[in-house]
């Protein structure tokens, strides 16, 4: 037996409406009501559907042709007890769907492979510029303005035309191929002929005329092919692991799905720093074992370019397989208009809101503090450790205790965040810099009647500023990567949708680059004005001392600013939810129920008729 109840409106009124009010727990809220897994259906019985084309109403105005119910009142499903609508459970394996595995396993194997990578390739940049002969850590500022930065825009502009013609799959082979190529060929055939490719007599000839002031600048022609590597490696960072791995992370995976395994991610990329830490120690002391008159450190780099190739050619068969075997999740084809601010307009942008400047502040302050820090370590780190498989050795001792220290401080952040907040958490990275910074600074500039302390733990002034200076950056940037970039992150979120967006927009287009470029413009300025990096090591420290400060004042502002932000949202949110009206939808087709009316049990019977109109009710 069936019976079959037609109805126009979302919900209709049943003919007895004491009868329908007592199959409704009082208790019970509307959320229950209309999406309860086991809805309660007339006499006990579960109800069973299927949809018909017919005229329904649609809340909000919207037009009334639709589709109608047609319910089935079965005595066996009442007997089974079956729910209103059956999902078919998908495979799973330790609480994972068998889907989901085959996402993010290969994922986390490309980020691991990619970042192992990065290090290796971190290390050795630095290792090859800094140690060349005729050359010094003060060509890294110079290297980093006029030869990083326009590669780096060229790069982008050339990767948004092929965007613009090539698919997805094609772009990223066509990126990550040169990379793999360039690193091999650099290994095994650039490197071995640099004596030969290298103008070193041009650069000496030039060097005499113009003074040591201009060592940097000459350094870059004199080196050429190692200041390529350079730029590679680091367009190997912001290419394939910001634009090539999250864009394609971000294509094949859900919101829940980020969410959950996004932080792993991060966690992983620390243990890639660990292992590949060991792997650069590993093979920079190969030297040892070598007989006398062996480039010990052309034998190292040929093999960790090789372990850069089989890592690389492992990314594009992990891609490949994932292309190949994994379902793509399906998107809304709504696409968001991005807003495209000019570097004017973003100037302009951050100018006028002080929430945006001071967070502005942060990023710029961030990228011109650890950029002063870190080259005048790196110049250190070469009088100390002169030999390439020396300075290797130690940079990979470093990358590892980086990968620890981050690794630690990814579990402590979240208890930062829960215990004392946005605030405290923003102002840590600075602290930590300014510290380290001053105990630094501090060994270099009056280390001298400090001689005979250091010397009973067998230590000059020059090692332990060494081993002070990478202490800073150890912990300024095990700070940065697990509580300056999610404060960052957070900071957007209270603002509203269009100055969240366009001051993100502003940031990435003018702050980052001049967070980066900020330090070593100063450095150049420096290095050109007193001859070298050595003597003017005192004034680079008060300006460190001037920018820090400058950072945590602005934290503090921001603080106050986002913590009032937080308020106001929560109680906006609290006001939604005690103005928020859930009407029940009427047959006249309009959305919305007449006013001034109340559903009324004494009112009398009503009829379920198409001619009737059913009594509105708001609840």
């Amino acid at each position: 037996m069936e019976a079959v109840l037609q109805t126009r409106g979302l919900l209709s009124l049943p003919p007895n409406p004491t009868r329908a009010r007592s199959l409704l727990n009082p208790s019970q809220g509307l959320k229950q009501r209309f999406f309860a897994s086991k809805p309660l259906g007339l006499n006990g019985l579960s109800l069973s559907y299927k949809r018909v084309p017919s005229v329904v109403a649609k809340p909000n105005g919207l037009s009334s042709k639709g589709k109608n119910f047609i319910f089935k009142a079965e005595a066996a499903a009442a007997a089974d007890g079956l729910p209103l609508f059956v999902e078919t459970e998908k495979p799973k394996f330790l609480g994972i769907e068998l889907v989901t595995l085959k996402k993010i396993i290969p994922l986390g194997l490309m980020f691991f492979c990619i970042l192992f990578n990065y290090t290796i390739l971190r290390d050795t940049k630095d290792v090859l510029v800094v140690t060349a002969k005729g050359s010094s850590a003060e060509i890294i500022p110079f290297l980093k303005t006029w030869v990083n930065l326009p590669m780096a825009i060229g790069f982008m502009l050339l990767y948004t035309k092929l965007a613009n013609v090539l698919s997805k799959k094609t772009l990223f082979y066509t990126v990550m191929v040169p990379f793999i190529a360039f690193f091999g060929a650099f290994g095994f055939l650039m490197y071995p002929l640099s004596n030969y490719i290298h103008p070193e007599a041009l650069a000496d000839k030039l060097l005499a005329v113009l003074g040591p002031r201009f060592l940097g600048p000459l350094a870059i022609m004199r080196i050429w092919s190692f200041c390529l590597f350079y730029v590679m490696a680091e367009l190997w960072g912001s290419v394939v692991v910001s634009v090539l791995f999250w864009g394609f992370a971000n294509q094949i995976t859900t919101v829940d799905e980020a969410k959950r395994f996004y932080p792993l991610f991060g966690l992983g990329a620390n243990i890639a720093l660990i292992f590949s830490g060991r792997t650069v120690k590993y093979f920079s002391n190969l030297r040892k074992n070598l007989g006398p008159g062996v480039d010990g450190w052309a034998i190292s780099l040929k093999a960790m370019m090789s372990i850069v190739v089989l890592m690389g050619l492992a990314i594009c068969f992990l891609y490949w397989w994932v292309n190949k075997f994994v379902p793509l999740p399906t998107r809304s084809q709504k696409k968001k208009e991005k807003p495209k601010m000019g570097t004017m307009e973003s100037l302009k942008f951050l100018v006028s809101s002080r929430y945006i400047r001071d967070l502005a502040t942060l990023v710029v302050a961030y990228g011109i503090s650890i950029n002063l820090v870190e080259v005048t370590w790196k110049s250190k780190l070469k009088a100390q450790f002169p030999s390439p498989n020396e300075y290797s050795s130690f940079m990979g001792d470093f990358s590892t205790a980086t990968g620890i220290a981050t690794f630690i401080m990814m579990l402590l952040s979240q208890f930062i965040f829960e215990k004392y907040g946005w605030g405290v958490a923003a102002k840590v990275t600075p602290t930590v810099l300014l510290l380290t910074g001053v105990g630094f600074f501090s060994l270099i500039l009056f280390g001298d009647p400090l001689i005979p302390a250091l010397a009973k733990f067998g230590m000059t002034p020059l090692l332990a500023a060494v081993y002070v200076g990478a202490m800073q950056n150890i912990f300024s940037k095990s700070a940065k990567y697990s509580l300056f970039d999610p404060c960052k992150e957070m900071a957007y979120i209270p603002l509203d949708e269009d100055t969240k967006v366009k001051g993100k927009a502003a940031i990435d287009v003018v702050c980052n680059p001049l967070g980066k470029s900020g330090g070593a413009l100063i450095q150049q300025f420096m290095i050109l004005t007193f001859g070298s990096l050595a003597n003017s090591t005192p004034y680079l420290g008060g300006i460190l001392l001037v920018i820090v400060l400058a950072w945590l004042s602005a934290a503090k502002s921001l603080d106050t600013q986002f913590t009032t932000l937080r308020r106001e949202e929560e109680l906006e949110k609290e006001m939604e939810r005690a103005a928020v009206k859930i009407p029940i939808v009427s047959e006249s087709g309009n959305g919305f129920l007449a006013s001034g009316s109340s559903l009324n049990p004494a009112a009398g019977d009503s009829t379920g008729s198409s001619s009737e109109t059913s009594t509105p009710s708001n609840i």
